[in-house]
Parts: C-alpha cells; sequence; structure tokens
C-alpha cells in the first residue's frame, strides 16, 4: 500500500512540474487573434482598415505567418510589423509575439481576410 501511495504522490508532483513550466500549456494557431476594423481614414481615395494580431496563449508564438494570397495595399506597412513574402506575410520580423499586440494599417477597397497558417510555439 504504501509503494502504490508513493507512486501517486510522485505523479502528482510529475505533472504540477510540468504544468508549472509550461509543458501543460497546449498552444496553436486558434491563440493567434487577428481583428480588424475600418478606421475612418482614406489614403488614396481607399479605406484604411487597423490589424491587431494578439497570442491569447500562456507560450510565446513566433515566426507568425498569415495568408497573403492576393493581399494589396496601397499603404506602406513597416516590414518590421508585416512583410509580405508572396502568398504569406510575416508579422513582426518572425520575432516572438507573447502578450503585446502586434498592429499595423493597411488601405484597400475592402477588408483583406487574413488569418494565420503557421507560428512556432515555444513553451520554456
Amino acid at each position: 500500500m504504501a509503494a502504490d501511495s508513493t507512486a501517486k504522490v510522485l505523479g502528482i508532483v510529475f505533472f504540477l512540474v510540468l504544468i508549472s513550466q509550461g509543458y501543460g500549456q497546449y498552444c496553436s494557431l486558434k491563440d493567434l487573434s487577428l481583428s480588424q476594423s475600418k478606421t475612418g481614414a482614406k489614403v488614396q481615395g481607399k479605406p484604411e482598415y487597423s490589424v491587431s494580431i494578439t497570442n491569447k496563449c500562456a507560450c510565446v508564438q513566433s515566426d507568425v505567418k498569415l495568408n497573403c494570397r492576393g493581399f494589396k495595399t496601397v499603404e506602406k506597412i513597416d516590414p518590421s510589423l508585416l512583410q509580405v513574402l508572396g502568398d504569406e506575410c510575416l508579422v513582426n520580423y518572425g520575432n516572438s509575439i507573447y502578450r503585446d499586440a502586434v498592429n499595423f494599417t493597411y488601405a484597400w477597397d475592402r477588408p483583406f481576410p487574413l488569418f494565420p497558417i503557421s507560428s512556432q510555439i515555444s513553451c520554456s
């Protein structure tokens, strides 16, 4: 009976250690929240849209890429925030997104359906 109790206690301790180090957190692309809204401004006659990308997971996500197939804008975007690489866009120069949002604006006829397609997740 004592060995059985010891095994249970060790199992609980191991589980708590894993959780405290972040390994108990499961993160995915679904934890990246992307919202956009009209700013009310016009750039070269096109409506401007504000985009905010936040990570709702306890772990960091880096090398975040969005679908950008067909993305167009008449407004210059700071490449440290969003870099268009063909059909993909790299967010934040690939640097980690933790709690602070990454924000940028673009201007086009209508909002573009930006959504995350990949990231690297680190729970250390």
